[in-house]
């Protein structure tokens, strides 16, 4: 049976594409796909897709470390407290407790699995202290290298257990979806394509999606290249409900060196005493908050985009130079390393940064179980919305979700799996060409000049600040754009990560148009206040029947802090 309605993209019909059958596919490798990867029954088929190499990802780039309470002086209390506080009375607080008390754990099973964390002479753990954190809980390793440390020993851990059930370099193009048994659509798997074979249908009985972000979206990221929003487009192609898509969060400090690439300074540079300076060398943040640098992300972003346009000046700085230099070179071994190749000494010369985006709080709206709106399909990682971060993530917050959600997802998918019978056979599903809209521009298109341009509106338009006006404009340019890319039967992951790429930018100015108010990482200027009364609330999207966007919005919570 065909989808309900055709969802662009690759025309397709089984006959003609090789099949691939598994219990659990799991679609991202980053931390949360192989957290959930380690929970699948052993007698259980696996296969775990990623579009790059293994260690390329979100997850391998995080640099400040992973929260838990590991300290006496500290308790499971605090560390709730500051996660509903960041997040702006918009977390769910049943999913910040559970998570908070499952960290402790989690960082333990790391450390069985052979992730090194730095620590004292004696052993005892190093514990940092980032923006938003009442006390230092804050575990890295490598000085900053955290997410490079504990993606090698998953990986590892990961290869060991299941040898020959990884595919690299391969493309998920669309998730599969049918009718069950009740009527419902459900998803049965996912087309995926690979530069050797090409396209091949992987059906499986449950399916986890780990695809990470979307900070490409934006012309300033700290993002990898892979971070496209794949995940969340297909999601909602497929009929999922996705949440929070307003809520992009912007890292306050981003390396800024006019054409290079964008490095992440990471929030622990602060949190060891780094000061921000303007460009007439002024500390500014006493100014704006009276917890200075160690403000949360949203705080300090905001009174860094304020002070640039005070100075007229396009960035701001880091300085370290009252800090011991020694200190701050074996703390931060490979930020001063990135810097040293512009000529930057960071333990004396001023840093150059202004925000990026980093987070998306966003994402495929998920239960505790992990469990998304469509059946058959699970999510845990960046690619969701959990309840955890709320309207802005406390920092080092993340790697906890994507352990935490990833064991879920993958039990719940194993325990499900486990229960259903070995009946393989193929759907005869089929996706038809679409025929583009009358008037759609035929002409070849130039894809990376599009790229760039929506990521240089939606930096402008629906950046670290934003109005109505302005998100109208980007909608409208969006809409011109989507006209002729989207019925495009596009043939490389170039063509179907834009196509992608302006499905999720659609969604997020949606959302962020709903919202008039500001709350956590959303600013807006026509309306700068939050408003408990009218806003404590989730706006929802899905897709109709006939391909437009949905907004709804849940009914009103109670306070979460």
């Amino acid at each position: 049976m065909p989808p309900a309605t055709p969802r662009y993209l690759v025309p397709f019909h089984p006959k003609r594409i090789p099949h691939h059958f598994v219990d659990v596919l799991i679609v991202g490798g980053g931390i949360a796909g192989l957290r959930a990867a380690m929970e699948v029954d052993p007698p259980l088929s696996l296969l775990v897709i990623t579009k790059d190499a293994m260690r390329e990802s979100n997850s391998a780039y995080a640099q400040g470390g992973i929260a838990g309470v590991l300290d006496p002086d500290d308790n499971f209390e605090n560390h709730v407290a500051d996660t509903l506080v960041a997040g702006a009375n918009l977390c769910d607080q049943q999913v910040v407790e559970m998570v908070v008390r499952e960290a402790p754990e989690a960082i333990r099973l790391l450390m069985q699995w052979g992730a090194v964390f730095d620590a004292h002479a004696g052993g005892e753990l190093m514990l940092g202290r980032e923006g938003g954190h009442s006390h230092r809980r804050i575990v890295h390793a490598l000085g900053d290298a955290t997410g490079h440390e504990i993606m090698r020993a998953m990986i590892r851990r990961v290869e060991q257990q299941r040898l020959g059930q990884l595919w690299p370099d391969t493309f998920t193009i669309d998730l599969l979806t049918d009718q069950g048994p009740d009527q419902a659509m459900e998803c049965r798997g996912a087309l995926v394509w690979n530069a050797h074979h090409g396209k091949t249908f992987v059906w499986a009985k449950q399916t986890i999606l780990c695809t990470g972000g979307s900070g490409q979206v934006y012309r300033e990221s700290t993002n990898p290249p892979i971070a496209t929003g794949d995940g969340h487009a297909m999601a909602f192609r497929a009929g999922a409900v996705l949440a929070d898509m307003e809520f992009m969060q912007f890292h306050p400090t981003v390396l800024y060196i006019a054409g290079s690439s964008r490095s992440l300074i990471t929030e622990a540079v602060r949190g060891e005493g780094a000061h921000l300076i303007d460009s007439e060398g002024a500390r500014f943040m006493t100014g704006y908050d009276e917890r200075a640098e160690l403000a949360p992300r949203d705080v300090v972003s905001r009174s860094i985009v304020e002070q640039m346009e005070k100075t007229r000046h396009p960035c701001v700085y880091l300085s370290l130079a009252h800090l011991g230099a020694d200190e701050v070179r074996a703390r931060f071994p490979g930020i001063a390393k990135a810097c040293m190749q512009f000529g930057i000494d960071i333990a004396t010369d001023p840093i150059p940064v202004r925000p990026g985006a980093h987070y998306m709080l966003g994402g495929v709206a998920v239960d505790q179980q992990a469990r998304t709106s469509l059946p058959r399909l699970w999510a845990a990682g960046e690619a969701t919305s959990s309840g955890l971060h709320g309207a802005n993530r406390l920092a080092s917050n993340s790697l906890l979700e994507g352990l935490v959600y990833g064991q879920r997802a993958g039990a719940g998918a194993s325990r499900l799996a486990l229960e259903e019978g070995d009946t393989f056979h193929a759907i005869p599903l089929e996706n038809p060409p679409v025929e583009a809209p009358a008037g759609a521009a035929s002409a070849a298109l130039d894809l990376e000049d599009i790229r760039n341009a929506l990521k240089s509106l939606m930096w402008r338009n629906a950046g670290v600040w934003r109005n109505g006006p302005s998100l109208d404009e980007a909608l409208r340019s969006i809409h011109r754009w989507t006209r002729y890319v989207l019925p495009r039967q596009l043939t490389e992951p170039d063509g179907w990560e834009l196509q992608n790429m302006l499905i999720v930018s659609e969604l997020m100015i949606a959302a962020a148009q709903q919202r008039t108010e500001s709350r956590g990482v959303h600013l807006r200027t026509d309306f700068p206040v939050a408003d408990d009364a009218a806003w404590r609330r989730h706006v929802r999207l899905r897709r109709s029947d006939q391909g437009e966007v949905i907004v709804e919005e849940t009914p009103q919570s109670e306070p979460s802090a």
